[in-house]
């Protein structure tokens, strides 16, 4: 406390009561983090004095104010102009039905101004300090009445004491209190925000597999609401806990915070591509504030909202009812994101994932998985009540892993049926099958990017072993393969009815396969190889065996426990991080993303595959036993279709080498704002966890044939290059 704030406290407050004393004149100026008080010129301010007085006028071109004649004290002053403009966004966000916002002209100013330090840490020298008597650092919430939809307040080297407001009573409740007699700068902090980048072109993109990869396993976290019972009875809620949806959305990210956690035993960082927008561009949490929103109010009991229920659903409280689903949702103007959290509780969502018996989907001829289907009914109700209040045209995009995928993708399609004609695009980590060829037709509108993690057993199932309808049994064919690659492994093929199964898979692949060259080198690549021996071995890896017309394999849950390449912290989020550094290198180098030697790799791999199906076909057809003969009719034609797929999985892989990445293939939308996405991609760049020298995620080395022919032909063999004809003519 200065000298004059104690001087004023111990007894000049109460001589300003008894005989309060006029003339006195007060002067202030709002500047940004660089000193410059122009982005706040002609401001509209009030200001009140210590016997109620009010004190109105408009800041100049250097944001400065005087106010003169008020009486003896402090003055506490304010910012409280509604938004007066015309843009979109803001007049949406004031006149929306549900959880109207109160913007004033001051905060739309202060989301316009930029941090002077990119980290957003306040600054400790300020050019407007030179011409200061006091200097204080201020956020609009201070200046302003309604505050519950701005950021939480964060650290100030500098900041506006009580003492002041103190003397003023009643009247020093609102703004910031200023000491008579002086000048008073006060540096506003600016109102940005991050957001997770995302493209919302209907186009797959290498950023968006990463950055969805980090929503889909934030979805298994908490929402973290402070106070968590319902009602909420306090004025206020906060969201502590990390992680958590709501300290990602509703505390770190709107305080400029960058989170690299999406789980709480996670040990790396990997950190989402952040945007810094201006703080109403952000994805949001709704306010609480129960004397502002009649929905907020404790009184309301089971009818209660608060952001908690508004954003999250959770419904493993409701007893026979219950599916265990968890999701989260949140928007912008621009988009929504929902992200359906995968298997979690092993009891009831493995159950959940087991219970296999079709029923129909939408009142349509197709047939879905019913335990997914009743999870994504759930996940339909809560989102289309959230649409109800905040839908305005945005495109959705919507994630999930594992059973979050299957109950992702049912979802989906639900919402695409609705007559809204909804934007949607979906991606899947490690999904299961969720129905019948017949949806997958009648959803092939839908845009869907499937990844699979190169042994995740999990998309191989549910086999028609696990439908409990009779006659859908089928024991398949068996098929060793030897001699095959590590990356390209399988013991006994996963393909346990060759002549098509009543569950089929929804979306375009995309296939992460670990490429290992020797005991000490290996690369990645994301793929889309288009045949069963790939796709669908890694739920076998134990050797199918018939007992009682079933095949005997490790039960659904069994394999959760034990398949790492189906977690997402240690299997999908560091293949989609690896992805998207290989592609930016790919890019940088003007190179495909397969190289020579890795597409020679893995065309040997499948060649000897390919002799190894018609091997069996050969021993087939000689074969006198009668098991052989009863298998020909349909495993024969199976064999001859499995040859012409892996065929055509080696040209797709020829395809994809010589087909240069473009930046549209790894940013998707964002390509098209080079600057901005440079200034983020800076600091993306600078966590020290993107500049470890990762392996996986880079191009093999040459050979050295491979340099020679470079020095030769001017070119490293693989990258895409113009033929120069006159060079060689």
């Amino acid at each position: 406390m200065t000298s004059l704030e104690k001087e004023l406290e111990s007894g000049l407050s109460s001589r300003i009561l008894t005989c309060p004393v006029q003339g006195r004149s007060s002067s202030f100026q709002l500047v940004d983090e660089f000193g410059s008080g122009e982005p706040y010129a002609g401001l509209a301010y009030t200001a009140i004095d210590s016997e109620g007085q009010k004190y109105s006028g408009y800041l100049d071109i250097t944001g400065t104010a005087k106010i003169t004649n008020h009486f003896a004290g402090p003055v506490a002053l304010t910012f409280d102009q509604k938004y007066q403009g015309t843009e979109k966004l803001y007049k949406d966000l004031i006149t929306r039905p549900h959880y109207a916002l109160e913007i004033t002209e001051l905060q739309v100013r202060a989301e316009q101004t930029r941090f002077l330090n990119q980290n957003s840490t306040r600054t400790r020298e300020n050019p407007a300090q030179a011409c200061a008597d006091e200097y204080f650092q201020v956020e609009v919430r201070h200046l302003v009445e309604h505050a519950s939809h701005l950021p939480p307040e964060v650290y100030r080297h500098f900041p506006h004491t009580a003492g002041a407001a103190k003397i003023m009573g009643k009247h020093g409740a609102l703004g910031v209190a200023l000491l008579p007699m002086q000048h008073t700068v006060l540096e506003v902090r600016p109102l940005r925000a991050l957001r997770p980048m995302l493209s919302t072109a209907p186009e797959f993109c290498a950023l968006n597999l990463y950055q969805l990869a980090l929503m889909a396993t934030l979805s298994y976290c908490p929402f973290g609401q402070k106070p968590d019972e319902h009602p909420v009875t306090t004025k206020t809620v906060s969201f502590p806990l990390q992680p958590s949806v709501g300290n990602w959305y509703g505390d770190a990210l709107a305080k400029f915070e960058e989170l690299g956690k999406v789980d709480s035993a996670q040990k790396a960082a990997y950190y989402p591509l952040y945007e810094d927008v201006p703080y109403s561009k952000r994805l949001e949490i709704v306010p609480f504030d129960p004397d502002l929103y009649d929905a907020n109010k404790p009184g309301r009991k089971d009818d209660q909202e608060h952001p908690a229920n508004i954003h999250f659903l959770d419904d493993s409280t409701l007893g026979e009812k219950a599916t265990d689903t968890q999701a989260f949702i949140t928007h912008n103007n621009e988009l929504i994101l929902i992200a359906v959290r995968g298997t979690y509780e092993l009891i009831a969502d493995g159950l959940r994932d087991a219970d296999a018996f079709q029923v129909p989907f939408e009142d349509t001829d197709s047939k879905v998985h019913r335990g997914f289907y009743e999870a994504a009914q759930k996940a339909y109700d809560f989102v289309v009540k959230y649409f109800d209040k905040f839908y305005a045209g945005q495109k959705l995009i919507i994630c999930g892993h594992s059973l979050g995928g299957a109950v992702a993708l049912l979802l989906s399609e639900m919402l695409r049926r609705r007559s809204e004609d909804y934007n949607i695009q979906l991606y899947t980590y490690g999904a299961p099958r969720a129905g019948d060829a017949t949806f997958t037709k009648g959803a092939a509108s839908l845009v869907h990017y499937r990844m699979v993690n190169h042994n995740d057993p999990v998309p191989s199932v549910p086999g028609t072993w696990m439908n409990t309808k009779a006659g859908v049994f089928a024991t398949g064919a068996a098929l060793t393969f030897v001699n095959v690659p590590a990356g390209l492994s399988v013991f006994l093929a996963g393909i346990t009815n060759w002549t098509g199964e009543p569950y089929e898979h929804h979306g375009k692949l995309y296939h992460a396969l670990p490429v290992q060259f020797g005991r000490k080198e290996m690369s990645m690549i994301l793929w889309e190889p288009g045949c069963d021996t790939i796709t669908q071995h890694a739920a076998c890896t134990v050797a199918l065996q018939q007992q009682h017309g079933l095949p005997d394999r490790p039960t659904l849950v069994t394999q959760f426990l034990k398949a790492g390449n189906h977690s997402m912290v240690g299997g999908y989020i560091p293949a989609a991080w690896v992805t998207l550094l290989r592609w930016q290198e790919a890019l940088k180098s003007k190179r495909s993303i397969v190289t020579e030697r890795e597409f020679e790799w893995i065309e040997g791999a499948l060649q000897r595959i390919i002799l190894q199906l018609r091997s069996r076909r050969k021993e087939l057809l000689n074969s006198t036993s009668r098991a052989a003969k009863e298998a020909i009719e349909t495993t024969i034609p199976a064999l001859n279709l499995e040859v012409d797929k892996v065929q055509a999985t080696r040209d797709r892989l020829a395809r994809l080498w010589g087909q240069r990445v473009s930046d549209k293939n790894v940013y998707g939308l964002l390509a098209e704002q080079p600057e901005h996405l440079a200034e983020n991609l800076l600091r993306w760049q600078l966590h020290p966890e993107n500049q470890v020298e990762e392996q996986l995620a880079m191009a093999p080395k040459t050979t050295n044939d491979d340099e020679l022919m470079a020095s030769i032909y001017g070119h490293a063999p693989g990258a895409p290059y113009t033929l120069d004809i006159d060079s060689i003519t």
